[in-house]
């Protein structure tokens, strides 16, 4: 008999979308350990942190939540973020309270244009367009390093200083997983991002540890392109792109403005991961909360179910990680689409085609599982 292999996920449906979403991730995990026949497992253990949980205990993780959370393999995280709440606190009260003791210093934010989904850039009608993100997920703009100060001197005098962090250890390995990413692809390039010219300590720093990592690759190709002349390329020149490595808040703008252009935010999958694996990765859509369209069931779970296969690379199980994405690629690809993508299918509706597919590919491969 074939040892069943079992991977313990911690799931945080959070806000608004998210219990949507994760649902409809966790339908398609489901499949999976259906289709391995017995030899995948997903032990799910769901946590209520949530805005409605801070509000009634006055913090989002109680005392030895992230103890428990550190005994799963993963956690699979919805949204965060309540109008009832003010955005940061709910964001350095949950995600970023998660990621930062986890040292989830590597967020991964992949650009896909799928089949059948329009998309506002003209040259993605005639262009093979994907690149990844890569976002240093520790420290920069995001190190939370600051205060506020001098409210006593009266209305209009009070002082915020918000600290921007950037060490050498925490450029150097996020641009080195850049390079490795690159030498895994297709077109071997990498793109740093920066904005040296007006930030000339923590960006010259960044700037010269790139160009010394880029030394050990002289198989991949590299730019260093300012952070304003690089959200131009993304619309001018895409095609150009393949693993884009940049600061905490530069990459955070710039992968929605990536996703935005492959057709919309609910396409984006992450991966917040520790790559030396001491705590769980954490896999996430990028989409955020949405209260406007929350409890109506249209929310576009794509987003979460290919952070969901971003989560099976992390397991090992490329080849069901990579049937997830063929399955949404057909699925778009044969015009069905939820709202945000110009269809009327809705979120229930989109997951039980992406399942549909994924069982009809299945039963089409010859590729055993990754498991076996």
């Amino acid at each position: 008999m074939t040892e069943t292999q079992t991977f313990s996920i911690a799931s945080i449906p959070g806000d608004g979308i998210g219990g949507e979403v994760v649902a409809a991730g966790l339908r398609v995990l489901d499949t999976v350990a259906k289709l391995s026949e017995g030899t995948i497992a997903f032990d799910v253990t769901e946590y209520p942190w949530s805005s409605e949980y801070y509000l009634e205990h006055g913090h989002y993780i109680p005392e030895g939540g992230l103890e428990e959370l550190q005994g799963h393999d993963a956690i699979y995280f919805g949204a965060v973020g309540s109008s009832e709440v003010p955005d940061h606190t709910s964001l350095w009260g949950l995600r970023l309270a998660i990621t930062q003791p986890f040292d989830q210093w590597a967020n991964i934010r992949p650009v896909t244009f799928m089949p059948g989904v329009e998309s506002p850039l003209r040259k993605a009608d005639d262009t093979d367009l994907d690149w990844v993100v890569v976002r240093e997920n520790s420290e920069g703009e995001y190190a939370g390093m600051g205060g506020r100060n001098l409210s006593g001197r009266g209305p209009g005098n009070e002082v915020a200083l918000q600290t921007s962090l950037h060490t050498e250890k925490g450029c150097e390995r996020i641009i080195r997983f850049a390079f490795d990413l690159a030498r895994t692809r297709a077109v071997k390039k990498v793109s740093s991002v920066t904005k040296s010219n007006a930030q000339q300590y923590g960006m010259v720093l960044w700037d010269e540890v790139f160009t010394r990592i880029a030394e050990e690759y002289p198989d991949v190709e590299t730019e260093s392109v300012l952070v304003d002349a690089m959200s131009a390329k993304f619309v001018l020149h895409p095609e150009d792109l393949s693993v884009v490595v940049a600061s905490n808040l530069h990459a955070d703008i710039l992968s929605d403005l990536g996703s935005a252009l492959a057709g919309s935010l609910g396409l984006a999958a992450s991966a917040n991961l520790n790559p030396e694996k001491r705590f769980p990765s954490m896999f996430e859509p990028v989409h955020g909360s949405a209260p406007d369209i929350a409890g109506q069931g249209v929310s576009n779970p794509i987003g979460a179910i290919s952070s969901a296969s971003l989560m099976l690379d992390q397991f090992g199980l490329t080849a069901e990680a990579l049937q997830i994405r063929q399955a949404i690629e057909n699925v778009t690809g044969a015009g069905i689409l939820p709202r945000d993508l110009g269809g009327d299918s809705n979120t229930l509706e989109m997951t039980e085609a992406i399942v549909a597919q994924l069982e009809e590919i299945h039963a089409k491969t010859s590729v055993p599982s990754a498991a076996k």
